[in-house]
């Protein structure tokens, strides 16, 4: 079994997605030296982060976290493309289990009963055969115990890109297009809304939109990625 897992590597060499060095057998997706020095934002420990003034007067959020901070030509633009465009969903999944294993040991995201990804529109979803936020939610629920519910929260209308749009586009682009389906299997539960990149937070706030009748208990955002806006 060694000599075949050998013989594979040297086949198809596993390399990492940020630098394309070829990763050590206790290395993941990432070398050691790239994990290391990934931008990680640590929203998570400043209570009045850049993060959550995104928010402000516009979601209620207990708290809004985001992995690492994007960057252009970067580590981290490097590996959503990874996820996205080349539909590495493991990759997905194994940033959401690491940034996991860091929110375990913040007070603030102990106490929460179930995640919600932000949906993707069938349409795409077909397009992309897996909706990253959904795959980085799973990697957040199994380090942090926490079950994930893919079905409560959907996307009823297709839309385009957010991509290069203002923060009024943004917001235009995503107003009124999810919905909430069986809304009692979240009433009164304590929700961790996730995505996969937070720009102006246009789409979270319209999901918010959807589920503020549900009468949620309280409600936090985490993200693999903050892209701040210029």
């Amino acid at each position: 079994m060694g000599f075949l897992k050998d013989f594979i590597s040297l086949v198809y060499p596993r390399l990492c997605v940020c630098c394309d060095s070829l990763l050590l057998k206790d290395e993941d997706y990432l070398c050691n030296y790239c994990f290391v020095n990934l931008p990680k934002s640590h929203f998570e420990k400043d209570p009045d982060s850049e993060l959550d003034k995104v928010f402000y007067g516009r979601v209620p959020v207990q708290k809004a976290a985001s992995y690492l901070l994007f960057e252009t030509s970067g580590k981290v633009q490097r590996i959503l493309h990874n996820i996205k465009y080349k539909g590495n969903k493991t990759l997905g999944y194994k940033m959401g289990e690491w940034y996991g294993q860091t929110l375990k040991n913040n007070e603030v995201f102990t106490d929460y009963d179930v995640i919600i990804p932000v949906p993707l529109h069938l349409k795409k979803l077909r397009q992309r055969g897996f909706n990253q936020s959904e795959a980085f939610s799973r990697g957040l629920g199994k380090s942090l115990g926490l079950a994930v519910n893919d079905g409560v929260l959907k996307r009823a209308e297709y839309t385009s890109t957010q991509t290069r749009k203002t923060r009024a586009e943004r917001w235009e682009n995503v107003k009124g297009v999810f919905e909430v389906i069986n809304p009692e299997s979240i009433k009164n539960r304590k929700v961790l809304l996730v995505d996969d990149v937070i720009t102006t937070g246009a789409t979270l706030e319209a999901c918010y939109a959807a589920l503020e009748n549900v009468e949620i208990d309280k409600l936090s955002v985490v993200s693999l990625a903050y892209a701040k806006r210029d």
